[in-house]
C-alpha cells in the first residue's frame, strides 16, 4: 500500500514537472540577455522594452479583443434565441436546427476554415477584421447555445404559466422569471466563447486579410523570425501574470462575499455549553408558553 502511494506521489510531481517546468524556462529566458535562450548570457529587461515598442503586436492584441468582444456578444444573443426555439418548439424543422448547431462543435477547425474562405470568395467579400468577427461568430453561437440549453432542460414551465396567471405578460415572463434563472448558462456561454474566439487560430489564419491580423496569428508569423523570439517570451510572461492576477482577483472577490455568512451563522451559533442549554431551556420556555 505505501509503496503504490509512493508511486502515485512520484506520477503526480513527474505530471506537474512537465506540465510547469516549460512555463519556468520561457519566464526565465524572458529576463535572458541572450537572442536565441540557449545559454545564460546575464539579467536584461531590453525584450519588455522591445514589446511596448513594437506597435504591430499591441495593433493585433486590439484586433483579438476587438473580435472576441463583439463574436461574444452577437454569438450570446443569437445563441440564447437558439437554444430558445430549440426548447419551446418542437418538430422536423428543430431537429435539423440542433443538428447545425452541434455539427459546429465536431466539425475539424480546419475545414470550417476553409469553407468560411470560400463562401467569402464566392459572394465577393473582401477578408478583413469583419471577415473574421463572422467566422467567429460562426462557431461561438454552438457553445452559448449549448450552455443554455443545458440550464433548460431542468427549467420548470410550471413558474411561466405561474406568472402568466399573475397577470405577466409574455415579455415580462420573459425578463422577470426566465432569463434571471437562465443567466448563469448564458454567462457560462458567453466566457467560453470569449475563450474560444481569443485563442483561435486556424480558422482565424483562413479568413484574415491585410492590417486584420489577431494575437494568435501574429506570434506565429513571429516564430518564423528568430530574432522576435525573445519579444514572444516576454508577450507570454505578461499573458500569464495577467491570468494569474485575474484568477487570484476572482477567488479574492470570492472570499469575501462568503465571508460575511460565515460570520453571521458563527455569531448566531452558541459559544459555550452554557450558552446552548441556555438556549436549549428558551426554546422550551417558549414552546410551553405557546401551549
Amino acid at each position: 500500500m505505501k509503496r503504490l502511494q509512493r508511486r502515485s506521489l512520484a506520477t503526480f510531481w513527474s505530471v506537474l514537472f512537465f506540465f510547469y517546468v516549460p512555463i519556468l524556462v520561457l519566464v526565465v529566458n524572458s529576463f535572458n540577455a541572450s537572442k536565441f535562450g540557449g545559454a545564460w548570457k546575464g539579467f536584461t529587461f531590453k525584450w519588455y522594452e522591445k514589446l511596448f515598442q513594437d506597435r504591430a503586436i499591441w495593433q493585433a492584441m486590439e484586433n483579438t479583443f476587438a473580435v472576441a468582444v463583439g463574436a461574444t456578444l452577437a454569438s450570446v444573443v443569437l445563441g440564447t434565441l437558439a437554444a430558445l426555439a430549440i426548447s419551446r418548439w418542437k418538430g422536423r424543422l428543430q431537429s435539423a436546427h440542433y443538428g447545425l448547431l452541434y455539427t459546429h462543435l465536431v466539425l475539424p477547425d480546419i475545414l470550417m476554415g476553409i469553407s468560411l474562405l470560400l463562401f467569402f470568395i464566392s459572394v465577393g467579400m473582401e477578408l478583413s477584421l469583419f471577415t473574421v468577427f463572422l467566422a467567429h461568430t460562426t462557431f461561438c453561437v454552438s457553445y452559448v447555445a449549448m450552455a443554455v440549453l443545458g440550464r433548460l432542460e431542468n427549467f420548470d414551465g410550471s413558474l411561466l404559466e405561474a406568472a402568466s396567471d399573475l397577470g405577466a405578460t409574455p415579455w415580462q415572463t420573459f425578463w422577470k422569471v426566465q432569463f434571471p434563472l437562465l443567466l448563469p448558462g448564458i454567462v457560462a456561454g458567453g466566457l467560453l466563447a470569449f475563450t474560444l474566439s481569443i485563442d483561435d487560430f486556424v480558422i482565424t489564419f483562413f479568413v484574415n486579410g491585410a492590417g486584420s491580423e489577431t494575437l494568435p496569428v501574429k506570434i506565429y508569423g513571429m516564430i518564423k523570425r528568430s530574432r522576435d523570439l525573445p519579444k514572444i517570451n516576454a508577450l507570454s510572461t505578461l499573458m500569464m501574470c495577467v491570468t494569474v492576477l485575474a484568477v487570484v482577483a476572482s477567488r479574492m472577490m470570492q472570499g469575501r462575499g462568503m465571508r460575511p455568512q460565515k460570520d453571521a451563522s458563527a455569531a448566531r451559533r452558541p459559544s459555550s455549553p452554557a450558552e446552548r442549554r441556555e438556549g436549549q431551556g428558551g426554546r422550551v420556555r417558549g414552546a410551553a408558553h405557546h401551549a
